[in-house]
Order: C-alpha cells, then sequence, then structure tokens
C-alpha cells in the first residue's frame, strides 16, 4: 500500500496532467475557431470577389481548415465601401476610385491596388449590328448632352459604313457614389477640357447633364441599357460580357479603335505598376508610345481599405490579402480581370505588413 507521501505526489500529478490536458483542448478549441471577416464596396470587384470565397475546394483558398478565415461581401458601391471603412463596420472596405477622390477620406486606412480590369461602354441600338467605334472627344460631347442622336456626323465619321439610325440617345450612370464613374470621368477629363472643367474626374455627379436615367450598381446600369432602345452606358467589363451586350471599340492614343479585353488591358497596366506611398496608381488613356499600342483607354486598378489598426482582424485580414493579391490571381482571367503585374504584387506584399492590430 503507497505511503501518504507517495499519494500526495500521485495526486499532484494527477491533477497537473488534468491541468495540462485542459490547456491543450482549450487551445486546440481557440485553433478551431473560426474569423469572419464582413468586406462591403464596389460592384467592380465583387465577381472577383465571389470566385475568392466560393472556391469549390477550401484548400485552394486561404481559408483553409488550418486559417478557419470566412470571407463575407456586399456591393454596395465603391462610396458605401469607403463609408463603411471609415466607420469601421466592415474589416475591409473595396473602392476603384483612390481614397484621395472621396471628400472624406480615411486618413487611418491602408489602401492596397488588388485587382485590374477596364470600364467596357455598352449600347442599345435597334438595327444595329456591328460594333461601334467611338472616340473619347465624341464620347464626352455624348455625356455632356451636346450630341443628341446616334446619327449626329461626328458618330458616323468614325463609323463610316455602318447604318445608324436617326435614334435619340440616352445616358445611363450610377445613382450613387461609384468607382466606375470615376474610372469614367477620368477618361473623359483627359479627353475633353469642357468636361474637365466642368465635372472633372469624380466618383458622383448630382446632376447629369442631358438626356439620362440612373441606375444602382454596373448590375443596373447593364440593365437599364438592355432595356432602352437608345441607351449608352458604363460598366465594368464583367458586366457587359455577362449580360451579352455590346460594348464599343474606344480609340486610344495611337488612333486605334480598342476592344476592352484582357490583353487590351494588360497593355494599359504598363503605364504605372509602381504605386504611390498611398497606393494609387493611374492607367487611363495611355500616351502615343509603341508599348502602348494596343492600350485600352479605360482601364483602372481597384483598391481594398482597411483600418491600419485592425484589432483582432489584423493576421487573417493580412492572410486573406496576401492570398488575393498572389494565388488568388489565378482566378482573374475567369473573372475577367487582368493579373496584377509582378512589380504591383511586390509592392503589396510590403504594403500589407502594415496592418497591425
Amino acid at each position: 500500500m503507497p505511503k501518504t507521501g507517495m499519494l500526495v505526489k500521485i495526486s499532484l500529478a494527477v491533477v497537473a496532467a488534468a491541468t495540462i490536458a485542459t490547456v491543450a483542448v482549450s487551445a486546440a478549441g481557440a485553433a478551431r475557431q473560426s474569423t469572419s471577416l464582413s468586406g462591403a464596396g464596389s460592384t467592380f470587384v465583387q465577381p472577383l470577389i465571389n470566385a475568392w470565397t466560393q472556391l469549390p475546394s477550401q484548400s485552394q483558398s486561404p481559408f483553409t481548415k488550418a486559417k478557419h478565415i470566412t470571407v463575407t461581401y456586399g456591393g454596395g458601391g465603391s462610396g458605401a465601401g469607403v463609408s463603411d471603412i471609415i466607420a469601421k463596420t466592415v474589416a475591409f472596405g473595396a473602392s476603384d476610385a483612390p481614397l484621395t477622390s472621396y471628400a472624406t477620406t480615411c486618413k487611418t486606412c491602408v489602401q492596397t491596388p488588388w485587382a485590374l480590369s477596364g470600364t467596357a461602354m455598352i449600347y442599345h441600338i435597334s438595327g444595329v449590328t456591328k460594333t461601334l467605334n467611338m472616340s473619347g472627344p465624341v464620347l464626352a460631347k455624348i455625356y455632356l448632352g451636346t450630341i443628341k442622336y446616334w446619327d449626329d456626323k461626328a458618330i458616323k465619321a468614325i463609323n463610316k459604313g455602318v447604318s445608324i439610325p436617326h435614334t435619340a440617345i440616352t445616358t445611363v450612370h450610377r445613382d450613387s457614389s461609384s468607382g466606375t464613374t470615376y474610372n469614367f470621368t477620368d477618361f473623359l477629363s483627359h479627353v475633353s477640357s469642357t468636361w474637365k472643367n466642368k465635372y472633372g474626374a469624380t466618383t458622383l455627379i448630382g446632376t447629369w447633364p442631358g438626356n439620362n436615367v440612373q441606375a444602382h450598381g454596373s448590375n443596373g446600369v447593364a440593365a437599364a441599357v438592355a432595356n432602352t432602345n437608345g441607351a449608352i452606358g458604363y460598366v465594368d467589363l464583367w458586366y457587359g460580357i455577362t449580360a451579352h451586350l455590346k460594348y464599343m471599340s474606344i480609340e486610344n492614343q495611337h488612333g486605334r479603335f480598342v476592344q476592352p479585353t484582357l490583353s487590351s488591358i494588360a497593355q494599359a497596366s504598363k503605364l504605372d505598376t509602381t504605386p504611390k506611398a498611398d497606393g494609387t496608381l493611374s492607367i487611363v488613356n495611355p500616351p502615343n508610345k509603341t508599348k502602348y499600342f494596343g492600350a485600352y483607354p479605360i482601364s483602372t486598378y481597384t483598391y481594398v481599405d482597411v483600418q491600419k489598426h485592425s484589432g483582432s482582424k489584423a493576421t487573417p485580414l493580412k492572410t486573406f490579402l496576401l492570398w488575393a493579391v498572389t494565388s488568388g490571381q489565378s482566378h482573374a482571367a475567369a473573372n475577367y480581370f487582368v493579373p496584377l503585374p509582378s512589380g504591383v504584387v511586390s509592392w503589396d506584399k510590403t504594403h500589407i505588413k502594415q496592418i497591425v492590430s
């Protein structure tokens, strides 16, 4: 029969073992807890985020069993994304316009370019089956309301041989603060001094000129164009293609009329592959140089904005974002995005490390 001292030692050993086991189970339980990251904003990037968060196999994403990260996203427009990240109601906001373009910016945010695509000019004109060409100055006059009919001589001059009916033009635009509006109006500001002086590059125009209608999100613009004879609108490339709408060939500075394709957007991206300190890049309307010969002039990067001090979300946010700008780019082309240039990826990887708890 063991002595009393031995019983004490055995009891203490059992208690210690039980304590260690309890700690181990608690730690394992903590490791199994998932972190939920909510995001909001840009409808431009939403198809790509949907692809990232709806992968059939968890092993293909940062949301693996080892990481336990769940990402949800709601696309309400870039302005909403910026407002939400400023208010800290989401873990990340997405915007196609840089933070500096908003009246109320986020001085405590880290802004990172994480996707690349273009803005397509879609149209619906009954009886016109050929793809229309469009120049920047003519497009500006259409949205300024000074060109009112599709058979205007300026439109016919760049579409020789195309039969265009005398149909009234209806311009379709976004109804709320939008990064796509910023990309579009940035282009118009490059090609029209009248537009630049009157409206400039902006995420929101209070009152649009001419015969116009407004719609919510790129999908709303696509639907409005599809349902309105004589309509023209600007949408992110994915929405134009998936809505089966025609999109115009836009004249670049080489005088070439270019379709928005992955290769033409990739050529435009060469204009700027080194983000500024705040993460911004500009690739609108590349100059008349050989390397931009086939560049699509209404191309843009789109950004993810997070609070630099993200508390307990900091580590999972960095995991998610680092995956998005590296392995996640393998899903870009299938969703009509161009994989980020290597220089931008390198910059992003360093920049994302600024996010802390």
